[in-house]
């Protein structure tokens, strides 16, 4: 590998000096001693009056479009930052809301819930009084209609009776003995159906 840029190199210094020699015989003024003067001359003054153009006019605005451009960026991901945590604020915000609604949304319900069961036993207390006092006037009606049931069915009986005997004897019997007896076999069944 050393060997082979050697070798280029020795060939195009060969090269540049069989071009320098003709130069200065075939008339190449770039390579002639008598105008390096003038050449030098006109490389500063070009490269002289390049390097003030580039330093003065085009430098300074690349100078000033990168630090624009580095500035704008560091705004950008300052913005960037700012944006990144007023987001994460509002999403801890929305998250507090949410926590919060769902709290007061289970008290809502359980409240709610107890109200309605609150209701449903204050109606059911009700409704089991209501019941109650349908009992004690139904079992008065029923101790009411025992009492003139009583009376009635033996003034049935004993009319029923004597209509019977006066039938069968054809005479009539005296009600009072007749009532006696209804009276006493009422009693009797009376007893038997209390189980006294």
């Amino acid at each position: 590998m050393l060997k082979k840029i050697i070798f280029q190199f020795l060939a195009l210094s060969l090269i540049f000096t069989y071009s320098a020699q003709s130069a200065e015989s075939g008339g190449m003024p770039q390579l002639n001693p008598e105008f390096w003067i003038s050449q030098i001359f006109w490389l500063v003054l070009t490269f002289g009056l390049l390097f003030i153009i580039l330093s003065k006019f085009i430098l300074p605005k690349i100078s000033n479009n990168l630090e624009t451009r580095k500035s704008q960026i560091l705004e950008n991901i300052e913005t960037a930052d700012k944006q990144r945590e007023e987001t994460e604020k509002k999403v801890k915000e929305f998250d507090k809301i949410i926590n919060d609604t769902k709290v007061e949304a289970k008290n809502f319900f359980n409240s709610e819930r107890q109200k309605v069961l609150d209701d449903i036993n204050n109606k059911r207390l009700s409704l089991e009084k209501d019941i109650e006092k349908e009992i004690i006037k139904a079992e008065e009606e029923i101790n009411q209609l025992k009492k003139t049931s009583q009376e009635k069915i033996t003034k049935i009986a004993i009319e029923t009776s004597s209509d019977l005997v006066k039938q069968l004897i054809g005479e009539d019997i005296n009600k009072s003995s007749l009532s006696a007896i209804v009276e006493d076999l009422s009693k009797k069944e009376m007893e038997k159906h209390n189980g006294i």
